[in-house]
């Protein structure tokens, strides 16, 4: 979207191209979520981000980004995946879409990295069960719950789920959790596995999923554990372009 305002701005005519909603990859984020910028930072267009409090949240940013969109009046084209791209010998970008074909004598890659999860690469990661993105925490109420992380959104998930009522189980590769969690929530996470409220296994990792267990492989053996969800919070895949 910024780039389509500064192409509007220069006069040049321009196409945004969106595989699902506006703000697609942000739609996605926790449905609670708070972002760690302050609203003036997530600015564009000179259109001002008003929001209740100094950290705007998911709802709020997604009603901003309608508006910039609105205000600009920007060509965007919605839930249209592109699926190729090829450079001429005479220097304009040939661009198929799901719904068409464009040409261009510029093409910009804004794909952000939401949209592409690292994988576990475990049998039955297929399965219905296995959620490489979190909403929100009711549908976990009295499940058991495995979320795969050691880093903020794994700690997220799991103290949110827990504390709505989900039985949870924390898979850590690491030998601790990332020093890179919120200070101010990694004292809380900590207390939680300490008393065991929220179970933790370091140096660990899932080696299968069925549709009732998860097998783990941990310092002391193969195990096998009773499971209803796995929550993979397991980073995003930050994409190589060459």
């Amino acid at each position: 979207m910024a780039c389509g305002i500064e192409a509007k701005k220069a006069g040049l005519n321009y196409l945004i191209i969106e595989k699902g909603c506006l703000v697609n990859s942000l739609y996605h984020y926790p449905m609670n979520m708070t972002f760690f910028s302050t609203s003036e930072r997530l600015e564009i267009g000179e259109v001002p981000f008003i929001s209740n409090n100094p950290k705007p949240t998911r709802p709020e940013a997604l009603e901003y980004y309608r508006r910039v969109c609105t205000s600009w009046d920007l060509n965007v084209r919605l839930y249209e995946e592109v699926k190729g791209a090829k450079l001429s010998t005479m220097g304009s970008f040939s661009i198929t879409t799901t719904k068409g074909k464009y040409s261009a004598r510029a093409l910009v890659l804004a794909l952000g990295f939401y949209d592409l999860p690292y994988l576990l690469n475990v049998p039955g990661e297929d399965l219905a069960k296995v959620k490489h993105y979190y909403d929100e925490p009711h549908p976990y109420f009295r499940q058991k719950v495995a979320v795969a992380g050691a880093a903020n959104s794994a700690v997220d998930v799991a103290l949110e789920t827990w504390r709505k009522g989900a039985d949870v189980t924390m898979i850590i590769r690491e030998p601790a959790l990332r020093e890179s969690v919120k200070y101010w929530v990694k004292p809380d996470i900590e207390n939680r596995i300490k008393e065991g409220s929220i179970k933790a296994y370091f140096n660990s990792s899932i080696t299968r999923i069925t549709e009732t267990e998860i097998e783990i492989q941990t310092p002391d053996g193969n195990i096998k554990l009773p499971n209803d969800y796995v929550l993979a919070m397991t980073a995003i895949n930050l994409p190589l372009i060459l």
